[in-house]
């Protein structure tokens, strides 16, 4: 019984032989994809060597030169250094040299502002008026005590002449014509003070117009008709604003940047340069170092380095981001 049940369990030998007509087949396939690889890669290679030399300018030519002739691409790179003439490139922001907001003398009701932001301004412009209806009746008031104490003393040197003239005649006493002297001096005083208190007056008038102290371009409008303003803030977020605009000279602008105290011995003070803006790689304008701050970063562990460019355009935007090239002198 047990017999039969091991010859059942056994397996010919003849079935165990895997058909060698499958493992051919998986030889030729395999050899036939290597061979249209090959084929398809020696053609494609060869159109790069022929092309690369072509252009050295263009990226892709140096890549494609690169994978046929690893070291051609160092090659150029020593017979052409970008940047040949300068000594250190770092980037910076462009910002204007000089950045002016406007603010009131005193605390206010703005009435009216002529201006928006991008405005172009000249110097002497009126930008903002205030609400002058106070400083105007101070003024008027002020213009009555002027035109009272010129009366006074209008009156007071008519009656201290004709004091004067019966002293001389012994008719009055010296001590009458003394008292008419500093009664006129009196008034004359008076007629001082009177003056200054009206041209105080005239000058609260006069400052609630606002005009625009140099040639630029508003840059921010920071109130609007009917707001209060100060001249300073006295602490709180919710105040009064202490500012009405922000102008500045598009036509004075700068370049900031922070420099590593490693290459600070390459800077020096009027050196030229060169600014590049990151948004127009392709234009770059005459520049040259304006300042170097008296003191470090010590935490950054650099210095802040100012580069005048000297003829700036429209092209280039305060707070956008500037490539400067320091020159070889």
């Amino acid at each position: 019984m047990n017999t039969d049940k091991l010859k059942r369990l056994h397996i010919n030998p003849e079935e165990k032989r895997r058909p060698r007509l499958v493992f051919w087949s998986i030889v030729l396939v395999v050899a036939a994809v290597i061979l249209s690889t090959v084929i398809f890669i020696k053609p494609w290679a060869k159109d790069l060597r022929e092309t690369a030399p072509q252009s050295t300018d263009n990226p892709n030519s140096n890549i494609a030169n690169s994978l046929v002739n690893p070291t051609a691409t160092n090659v150029t790179a020593k017979m052409n250094p970008p940047n040949a003439d300068s000594v250190l490139t770092v980037s910076g922001y462009i910002i204007n040299r000089e950045r002016i907001e406007i603010s009131p003398r005193f605390l206010g009701m703005v009435k009216w502002i002529g201006v928006k932001k991008g405005d172009a301004v000249t110097n002497g412009q009126v930008v903002v008026k205030l609400d002058d209806t106070e400083y105007r009746a101070r003024l008027l008031e002020a213009a009555g005590q002027l035109n009272t104490a010129l009366a006074a003393v209008e009156r007071d040197e008519l009656n201290y002449q004709r004091i004067q003239s019966l002293v001389r005649t012994a008719v009055e006493s010296k001590e009458s014509g003394d008292n008419a002297r500093l009664a006129l001096a009196a008034d004359r005083a008076g007629l001082q003070s009177a003056q200054g208190n009206y041209d105080l007056a005239q000058t609260y008038v006069d400052w609630c117009v606002i005009r625009s102290p140099i040639n630029g371009v508003v840059l921010e409008k920071l109130v609007n008709p009917d707001e209060l303003v100060m001249p300073q803030s006295f602490g709180g977020t919710r105040g009064p604003s202490t500012a009405l605009l922000a102008v500045a000279d598009l036509t004075d602008l700068q370049v900031e940047i922070d420099v590593s105290e490693a290459d600070l011995s390459k800077i020096s003070l009027n050196q030229k340069c060169r600014v590049s803006p990151e948004a127009y790689l392709e234009k770059t304008y005459a520049g040259r170092v304006a300042e170097i701050a008296p003191e470090a970063d010590r935490a950054k562990g650099t210095l802040q380095i100012k580069v005048q460019i000297t003829n700036p355009d429209k092209y280039l935007t305060p707070q956008l981001s500037a490539k400067v090239d320091f020159l070889k002198d």
